[in-house]
């Protein structure tokens, strides 16, 4: 028995870091920011991690360091602080936004796969068996989903090592970055492709749709999603060798590892790319926008060095792949961990007597494949179902960055109930006084109310009446669906929460 304990708990700091960065870190996120706002974004990005990301990290480091046994992560979190009820709405809200995530990326990586092979994006020209492209790419997006689900149930070493190897090949191009923009800036003798003119460059955008302050909040809003996914490790605690040790170190060096990347790359992206210049093209938007800035970066390269016209295209082509290399891996690592995290929290979390016997079954491997299989067939209900099911798809997106968020809410403000348990053992502690606790709590929930607010507002503003019911409402409509479903259930087989 404990060698098979010994031989589950595999995943070390290292292992930890690396599951981390590709669930959170994307250098879609830099180059996005980029296209918004250029240099002004920095201080956004800088704003959103100190404020928002790290204390936030502490605390998940608090609570996975105290539940390091729990099989539920940030569901056993929750009930642990305030409560069984509170706990299910939480979770389920949460899941519900992995879920659109995984129909969105489910599609999105066979353009990334797409710029790996030719590139460029060249699916909407893909056409096979009498489908459109669109229809193809939900159809090779399903078989994605049903292969990494088939080797995601297989166990957490196939989770593991797919999650690193994305976090390695991540940090692996982030370096790659670095070197290429170090050599454009000292070829150009530290000319700046992208002019500095005073400190206002790094307040306000070159893009004249992020002019307006409902604009920039609204671009705040979109840097505090970009540190999204960090609780979705919580679930994996009891696969860590050390946890209260392993899990805080590795919540801590993640964070700082990826606010000082945002902002470093943010910043290095205008040594080689003139926004004017590259970006304001009308074939330029946020979905190929990471594709062109590493090809500029690799032809502005060529062109420092004294290569001829030609090579220094290569180049850009060989940038544009490598970048779409680690995408691919990393989409592809996310994708294995979000698969398995956040339905085994919200699963295995919970009290079995609110499931079916048949989705609390573990298999051989440890996993609750049955589960993971249900989930796999709601993604393909929504991805592949038709006109109405894309209709429905575009309202989840629409829903996907406040669900997002509405986690937070609940963990950061279940914060001071757990700090005020007592008989628990906390190995890992950071906030040690209750009054400076409770505002910082009260700070951050602030910045995200207000977040939620402004994306709300926003479209409003644009008379788009739609999104803006749809993005208040989706959330509150999966809380609803959530507590109505725990209501039944608890009450047909008398569970107090």
């Amino acid at each position: 028995m404990d060698e098979q304990s010994s031989n589950k708990k595999m995943i070390t700091t290292f292992g930890l870091v690396t599951m981390i960065i590709t669930a959170i870190f994307g250098f879609g996120n830099v180059s996005n920011a980029y296209l918004q706002m250029g240099y002004g974004s920095i201080i956004w990005y800088a704003l959103a991690g100190i404020c928002f990301f790290f204390p936030c990290g502490l605390m998940m480091a608090e609570y996975g360091s105290t539940f390091k046994d729990a099989k539920g992560g940030i569901y056993s979190w929750l009930a642990g602080s305030v409560g069984e009820r509170v706990a299910f709405v939480g979770t389920f809200v949460w899941l519900a936004s992995w879920i659109v995530w995984m129909v969105s990326t489910e599609s999105r990586i066979w353009i990334t796969f797409s710029a790996l092979l030719f590139g460029k994006d060249t699916t909407q020209q893909w056409h096979a068996f009498g489908l459109t492209s669109t229809q193809l790419i939900g159809v090779l997006g399903i078989l994605l989903i049903l292969g990494t689900t088939w080797c995601s149930s297989r166990g957490m070493t196939a989770i593991a090592k797919v999650g690193s190897l994305g976090g390695i090949f991540t940090i692996v191009v982030n370096i790659i970055f670095v070197i290429v923009s170090v050599i454009v800036l000292v070829a150009d003798k530290g000319i700046l492709k992208q002019p500095i003119h005073g400190a206002s460059t790094f307040i306000t955008s070159p893009n004249p749709q992020f002019q307006t302050p409902i604009a920039i909040i609204s671009f705040v809003v979109y840097a505090i999603f970009a540190y999204g996914g960090m609780e979705s490790l919580g679930s994996v605690t009891d696969s860590m060798k050390n946890p209260e040790k392993t899990f805080p170190r590795g919540l801590i060096i993640a964070s700082i590892f990826t606010i000082g990347t945002y902002v470093l790359m943010i910043f290095m992206l205008g040594w080689s790319v003139n926004y004017q210049q590259t970006l304001t093209k009308s074939s330029v938007n946020l979905g190929n926008v990471t594709y062109v800035v590493f090809n500029q970066l690799g032809v502005t390269m060529g062109d420092a060095l004294g290569w001829s016209h030609g090579a220094a295209l290569t180049f850009g082509l060989i940038m544009t792949r490598i970048v779409a290399f680690a995408q691919t891996l990393g989409f592809l690592g996310a994708l294995f961990i979000l698969l398995y995290s956040p339905i085994k929290a919200f699963i295995l979390g919970s009290n079995p007597d609110l499931w079916p016997k048949k989705l609390t079954k573990l298999n051989k491997a440890g996993m609750p494949a049955n589960a993971m299989w249900l989930q796999a067939i709601i993604v393909f209900l929504v991805a592949f179902g038709g006109n109405a099911a894309q209709q429905f798809y575009l309202i989840l997106t629409d829903m996907a960055n406040v669900s997002t968020c509405f986690p937070y809410i609940f963990l950061i403000g279940a914060f001071p109930f757990f700090k005020a348990k007592k008989n628990l053992d906390r190995p890992f502690v950071v906030f040690k006084n209750r009054f400076w606790t409770d505002v910082l709590v009260c700070f951050v929930e602030l910045i995200l109310i207000v977040g939620i607010v402004f994306t709300f507002v926003q479209p409003l503003l644009q008379k788009d009446y739609q999104t803006a019911f749809w993005t208040l409402a989706g959330p509150i409509f999966f809380a609803i669906v959530a507590l109505v479903f725990y209501q039944i259930s608890a009450k047909r087989h008398h569970v107090e929460g």
